[in-house]
Formats: structure tokens, sequence, C-alpha cells
């Protein structure tokens, strides 16, 4: 029987960030496909620390027309600040119509965008919570920056990963697939203001402890990167 060494490494975004500290050359390369609206970090910088909910859902998950306007009504009837990435194709086979209402309510508080430069945003002292789909690369940015989440898995291994956000890691709150105004509203009050979502902060702010011990100089993930790199060139 063969034996195969496993090496468990991540998040890959810290250790890049790290690695490639002096490296400006390469600090271009991405896999964004969309672009990046920057100025969503200057309306950041307007608002009160850990007040503004980021809702983004990824760049393949779509939305019905009357999920859009359930999340939509729910988000604004939160009356808490949000950043909002809208992509032009975010609902399946129509355009992404906000209600006349939404845009009322929410007027003065809500940036919509069709996209962002995401870990930056996470990061950003501004942003109290995560609403996302679920997405492992979504995840582990929002693990890194210590941001608690509401989920709402599309398809695939989101749903795999969702449970593990809000049952076995404690950072995230799930809303259901058959998506109700009531509903998202009650739980973006719950996450930006109630007291399970203090104690998900809490968890997420440990979590970001244990990312960034792991990515460290000689944390687990370092070494582990080291052992492989080692591993690949002593193979040729």
């Amino acid at each position: 029987m063969i034996s195969i060494p496993v090496y468990a490494i991540g998040p890959f975004q810290l250790l890049i960030d790290r690695n490639l500290e002096n490296e400006n050359r390469l600090k271009h390369i991405g896999s964004n496909l969309w672009k990046e609206d920057m100025d969503c970090l200057q309306w950041l910088d307007s608002q009160k620390p850990g007040s503004v909910l980021y809702i983004n859902f990824g760049s393949i998950a779509f939305l019905t027309s009357q999920q859009l306007i359930e999340f939509a009504m729910g988000i604004a009837n939160s009356n808490h600040p949000f950043l909002w990435i809208l992509r032009p194709d975010l609902v399946e086979g129509d355009r992404a119509i906000l209600p006349p209402e939404f845009n009322e309510t929410t007027k003065g508080r809500a940036l919509i965008s069709e996209w962002c430069p995401q870990e930056e945003v996470l990061n950003h002292p501004s942003v109290g919570g995560f609403l996302t789909h679920c997405g492992w690369n979504s995840t582990l940015e929002t693990l890194t920056a210590g941001v608690p989440m509401l989920c709402w898995p599309f398809m695939g291994d989101q749903r795999t990963i969702c449970k593990y956000t809000c049952s076995d890691w404690e950072v995230g709150l799930e809303i259901g697939s058959n998506v109700k105004r009531d509903e998202v509203k009650r739980l973006v009050k719950e996450l930006m203001e109630g007291e399970k979502g203090k104690q998900m902060k809490k968890r997420a702010m440990e979590w970001k402890q244990i990312v960034f011990e792991a990515t460290s100089e000689h944390g687990s993930s370092s070494i582990n990167l080291d052992k492989l790199v080692s591993k690949i060139i002593s193979n040729k």
C-alpha cells in the first residue's frame, strides 16, 4: 500500500499576503470575474464601527425576482446601514430591479455596487456582519476577518459549509431557503445588535486568532507549506 502524505495548509490568502509582502509585482494577481469598485471603501470610512451589513451572493449564485424583493425589504426594514453587491446577472433570466419603497426606506444608509474588493471590505472596521451564500472562498475570508455571518446556501457544498458555520463553528445564522422578509429582518437585527450576534462576533474573533497563529511564521499552516514544498522539490 502506498502512503500518501496529507498537508493541512491555509487560508492561502494570509500565507500569500505574508510571503509576498515585499513582492509588489505579484500583488495584481487575482481571480475576480468582475471589476472591483474601490469607492465603496471610502463609503465604509464614513460609517460607524461594526454598523454595516455586507451582502454578497458570490459570482455564480442566482436569485428569483421574488427572492430579491424579499431579501431587499427584509434588509431595508432592519434599519441597518449596508453595502450590497448586486451583480447585473444576479436575477436569473431577468434584471435585478429593486422595489421603489426599498430605495425610499434605505436612503442615506445604503451603498449598492456591482463588485468590490471583498477581503478589504470584510476587514474594514465598519463591517459588522456578512450575508453570504457560503461559498468556500467567502467563508475562509470571513473567518480570517473575524466577521459573523448570515448564511443562505445556494447549491452543492455551500449547504455543508453552512452547517459547519452555524452549528460547528458557531459564527453564523441560517436563512431558510424560502426567503421571507420578516425572517431576513429578524436575523439581520439579531446578527447586528442581538445577544446571539455578540456571541457569534466573539467566536468569530477567536477563529480569526486561530487562523492568524496557524499562518504565522512558525504556525501549523506555514510549517506544512514548507514541508509540501520540500516534498515536491525532493521528488524532482
